[in-house]
């Protein structure tokens, strides 16, 4: 809706203006106080509670994150979604992520919807240089693009990583990136590449005297764990198994880009009006030091989780403080809204609670308050599979453990566990038989948010919008966005807009036989013959919205359903008239 205004007034009225005169002004925000801060925020990808020194873990070297906690604030009990797409749908938002589109990661769960109304378009609104740095992973067509989503600039790659379909080969080093919807081929190591465009960015718009917001959600240390030796082998040589070595090498090299950062806000004098913060987005992939904490990504308990969060604001967020507040990334875009006096639309109804007040010390304690996680494949989310409540002292726990189940096999019951972590952290102590009263309020109260959360959008995920004049050609990546169903690509959900001839091109992989290329759509299928050297042909696609199915059969054999992580079946229609 928010851009929708903007897009239509551009030229007429200057953004900030239209903010002003649409939602007015909150001068109860931080920075009616004096000029606006600078915004970064460093989300990293599975790094988890325990892979930082200032967590207790004596192995990694991360001397510029300690530094950090020294400086600012940390929340100790700072909440994720237990896997990607889902945190970062949440932390754009200020909502839970079942209400944006996203249902999980991949397979057609990873699509948010156009219509959201993002953190980046709100401080773009009000008057600030956007840009992201790294994974996305909320979309890779119109309208779900980060430059769809209120990011002036970018610098990423597609899909859950680098390697993944669509954009395939591709590595950590001299990966191939998409700069502001250009695809082109960086030199050197990604992570490196990410911190020094954010650099470059934030001098660009200081020299401009302009308020900025960088995102930079690094795709370290996700898989694959590619990083130079002399990153990890010095942890090999200490003992550690080769896996946990590339990761902490992975971390250590992000400790490094930190220290670059906070050196050139030092350098810059950028530091004193600039907000920084630091968090994971999940706990870790590998098993390793969790700092006591039970699970790891993909999992409700504590370990899949519960992530490093620290923020710094000299003059504003007290240095070398700790809160064991709960609070969650839904909780940041209300958050930094009011700390940059950004007024939020009245429309615009969040999740997340503005935790202001905490980070700068004025108050102690939040209100009474229950946090919601839930996550796992398939697109029909189901009730109580691999979910969790929080609240301040106890945690209840449903079915753990079955995030890769699309249909969960139901017990009379629902499998629950209840844990106290004011006394049992670690959630070694079942207490589902001895609390039952604690148990059943809970369990009340996840059952009013599932059933509020479908309400919103029945769980179904954000559509791709055919739009020649936004984006042609469109590329329709089969594993990570196809609607699966059993382990079966069914075609893609969208929308055309633009009606017309298309040129389909499809990737055949190691088919080499003729056959044909078929397009089924709106109820109309239609097919073309295919030698074994060809790639396309041309069809008619009427308006309309629903399941876009295209596929290559070879003559004689039945139709194929790849269902792996390769590009067999990615299609490109391109509009010709």
């Amino acid at each position: 809706m928010l851009r929708a205004l903007l897009q239509r007034n551009r030229g007429l009225i200057p953004c900030g203006l239209l903010v002003f005169l649409i939602f007015g002004f909150s001068q109860e925000g931080m920075a009616a106080e004096g000029k606006q801060p600078n915004v970064i925020l460093l989300l990293t990808d599975d790094q988890g509670y325990g892979d930082v020194g200032f967590h207790g873990n004596a192995q990694i070297r991360t001397p510029n994150m300690d530094e950090l906690a020294r400086q600012g604030m940390e929340l100790t009990r700072f909440y994720c979604s237990p896997v990607c797409a889902p945190t970062r749908a949440s932390l754009m938002t200020g909502r839970y992520y079942y209400r944006s589109g996203v249902v999980h990661t991949s397979r057609g769960g990873a699509k948010m919807y156009g219509e959201e109304t993002t953190l980046a378009e709100l401080l773009q609104g009000a008057g600030y240089a956007t840009g992201i740095f790294g994974k996305w992973h909320l979309g890779d067509n119109y309208p779900m693009r980060p430059q769809d989503q209120g990011f002036a600039e970018s610098l990423v790659h597609r899909s859950g990583g680098i390697g993944q379909a669509p954009d395939k080969p591709n590595s950590y080093f001299d990966p191939w990136l998409w700069k502001n919807g250009q695809r082109e081929q960086g030199k050197g190591y990604c992570t490196d590449l990410f911190f020094d465009a954010a650099l470059e960015f934030m001098d660009r718009q200081a020299k401009a005297g302009k308020p900025f917001f960088v995102y930079l959600p690094t795709n370290a240390p996700h898989t694959p764990l590619e990083i130079a030796d002399s990153y990890w082998k010095p942890y090999q040589e200490q003992g550690l198994d080769e896996t946990t070595a590339r990761v902490y090498g992975m971390v250590e090299n992000l400790d490094e880009n930190l220290g670059r950062l906070m050196a050139h806000l030092d350098q810059t004098k950028l530091k004193e009006n600039t907000i920084l913060i630091f968090l994971g987005d999940n706990g870790p992939q590998q098993k390793r030091y969790t700092a006591g904490l039970r699970g790891r990504k993909s999992w409700v308990y504590e370990g899949g989780i519960r992530v490093p969060f620290v923020a710094t604001w000299p003059g504003h967020i007290p240095a070398g403080t700790q809160s064991a507040q709960i609070a969650a990334h839904i909780d940041l875009l209300p958050t930094l809204l009011d700390m940059t006096g950004t007024p939020k639309p009245k429309s615009l109804k969040l999740d997340g609670i503005d935790l202001t007040g905490l980070l700068t010390g004025k108050v102690k304690t939040l209100p009474e308050r229950k946090l919601f996680f839930q996550v796992h494949r398939g697109l029909t989310p189901q009730r109580y599979q691999n979910c969790a409540v929080v609240t301040q002292r106890y945690k209840l726990v449903g079915y753990p453990g079955t995030f890769g189940e699309e249909n969960l096999m139901r017990d009379a019951e629902p499998v629950l566990e209840l844990y106290d972590l004011t006394s049992d952290p670690g959630e070694k102590k079942n207490l589902i038989s001895t609390q039952p009263d604690i148990a059943a309020g809970l369990r009340k109260d996840y059952e009013r948010w599932f059933a509020d959360v479908k309400q919103s959008r029945n769980f179904q995920p954000g559509l791709i919008v055919i739009n020649s004049g936004k984006e042609n050609p469109t590329a329709l990546c089969r594993y990570q966005d196809g609607s699966f169903t059993q382990g079966r690509s069914e075609g893609w959900m969208v929308q055309v807009e633009t009606p017309g001839r298309y040129e389909v091109e499809i990737q055949r992989g190691a088919d080499t036989k003729p056959g044909k290329l078929t397009v089924n759509w709106q109820g109309k299928r239609s097919h073309e013959f295919l030698s074994a050297e060809q790639t396309s042909a041309r069809f008619e696609l009427q308006a309309g919205t629903g399941m876009l199915d295209i596929w290559f059969q070879e003559e004689g054999a039945d139709r194929v359903y790849p269902g792996d992580n390769s590009t067999r079946g990615d299609v490109i229609l391109k509009r010709l008239d």
